[in-house]
């Protein structure tokens, strides 16, 4: 009898396990599920997984607070879910310094090497891997743009997150572009929205011409305010991600997002059934877009040259 009731038992422990639906814990700066986490839900989607049946999304958003990214990291690795997805380096860094054992896939983050989350694109080792943001010279080519759109420009403020390492690594190669294009910078960083004012008063007693962003989940948190600050100051900006030009941007060029949301999923599957990250290459962007709004040129008051126009991917109009 003791000896049935124990195989009973092992069998109902064994069906327990085996319904067991594994859980995505997911780690963003953001203010929440947007358009590109739920092209991420729909390529797990066209994965084969059905969410609430096959599989769990644990949502975790720092609504554009830096220092809550690491509680909410810690939050995650208490569930000790099968797998963190993050978006950003900021989110990155956070759940990288809490969990040495939960696979991690990053999502748009920049020089993952340099940062400390793997050894190598190529052999990442350990528990992480993921698509990285990088390109060569990204930073130098968006101020290059930028020029080539306003001719004119002399003086160009930088606005970068002060806490964030992907704006530092950005900064270096923007620098040489800008001494190379001959145009001033005014150096910018903030760490909250409350903050942004105070920035943009500076431009202008600084008499800036034109205003480019640099990478930061944080400050991508912030891009509405962003936005509305530089038209109003009718400075002629340049964004990193093509969700603020469309937004009301006037312009933005570098890797497609979407496209990096769309392939962490892919990852994911390959570590839900059985790869380990440290055998999965970090991927790096090969989709790059040129958008430009020509209704956020028409409210500052800017015409958007005809052979620019013509380079673009996207025109809104």
């Amino acid at each position: 009898m003791i000896a049935f009731i124990l195989v009973a038992a092992g069998a109902v422990a064994q069906a327990q396990q085996a319904k067991r639906i594994p859980t995505i814990g997911f780690l963003s700066a953001r203010s929440g599920v947007e358009s590109r986490e739920e092209t991420f839900r729909l390529a797990l989607r066209q994965l084969g997984y059905v969410e609430g049946q096959s599989i769990v999304i644990d949502w975790r958003f720092a609504h554009g607070q830096a220092n809550r990214l690491a509680d909410l990291a810690a939050e995650l690795n208490r569930l000790n879910v099968d797998v963190i997805v993050t978006a950003g380096t900021e989110a990155t860094r956070a759940a990288k310094n809490l969990t040495g054992t939960i696979p991690l896939v990053f999502t748009a983050a920049t020089d993952p090497v340099g940062s400390g989350f793997i050894a190598s694109l190529s052999h990442p080792g350990g528990n992480v891997t993921g698509l990285s943001l990088d390109a060569p010279g990204l930073g130098g080519k968006r101020l290059e743009i930028l020029k080539q759109s306003f001719p004119k420009i002399g003086r160009v403020a930088v606005l970068y997150g002060r806490s964030s390492p992907s704006s530092a690594i950005i900064m270096k190669e923007t620098e040489h572009a800008a001494q190379v294009l001959k145009i001033r910078l005014q150096l910018i960083g903030i760490d909250a929205a409350a903050e942004l004012e105070n920035a943009f008063n500076a431009m202008t007693k600084e008499r800036a011409e034109a205003l480019l962003k640099l990478p930061s989940a944080l400050l991508t948190s912030f891009r509405k305010k962003i936005v509305q600050l530089a038209a109003e100051k009718r400075l002629p900006a340049m964004y990193e991600d093509g969700i603020i030009a469309e937004g009301g941007g006037l312009m933005s060029y570098g890797p497609d997002i979407t496209d990096l949301y769309r392939r962490s999923a892919f990852l994911v599957d390959r570590i839900l059934k059985g790869t380990t990250p440290a055998d999965l290459p970090v991927e790096q962007p090969t989709k790059f877009e040129l958008v430009i709004n020509l209704k956020a040129a028409k409210q500052i008051g800017v015409t958007m040259p005809p052979h620019v126009l013509a380079r673009a991917d996207k025109v809104i109009r």
